[in-house]
């Protein structure tokens, strides 16, 4: 199943390359930041790093990705940010860094999505948080 298929997020704000493993409980996925990224021009052009903020971007993307790969969620099915809560960044992520982003699901209901996660850079946690997702009907 592709990506796109399964998520209506479109470049250049699409930040999953591929889920690895999903189920009702976890979910793994991963995506490789690249050097040509838009946000790097401007984010410390000297020295790119991620956002954080696209870092947990990253989590909530993976994270409904791997629910509809899992065909807990319908493919397409739109999702939006409700809460963060308990972010950190630990250690910058930089262009070219792979990260494995591994999710908790911790309640998934018809009207919405909590999720924990962290993400991984080399076996490293680089960020964590959890957070709410809200699911929207189509209009």
């Amino acid at each position: 199943m592709e990506i796109k298929d399964i998520l209506l997020h479109r470049e250049p704000f699409l930040f999953v390359d591929e889920i690895l493993e999903a189920d009702e409980k976890k979910i793994i996925g991963s995506y490789t930041y690249k050097e040509d990224e838009y946000f790097f021009k401007g984010h410390f052009p000297n020295h790119p790093v991620v956002p954080g903020v696209l870092q947990i971007e990253l989590m909530a993307q993976v994270g409904g990705a791997g629910l509809a790969y899992a065909k807990i969620l319908e493919p397409g099915q739109l999702f939006v940010l409700g809460s963060v809560e308990k972010a950190k960044f630990r250690k910058e992520v930089k262009p070219n860094d792979k990260c494995i982003v591994e999710i908790e699901n911790l309640r998934v209901s018809k009207i919405g999505i909590k999720q924990q996660g962290v993400v991984k850079v080399n076996g490293e946690i680089v960020s964590q948080a959890s957070w709410l997702c809200i699911l929207v009907k189509e209009q």
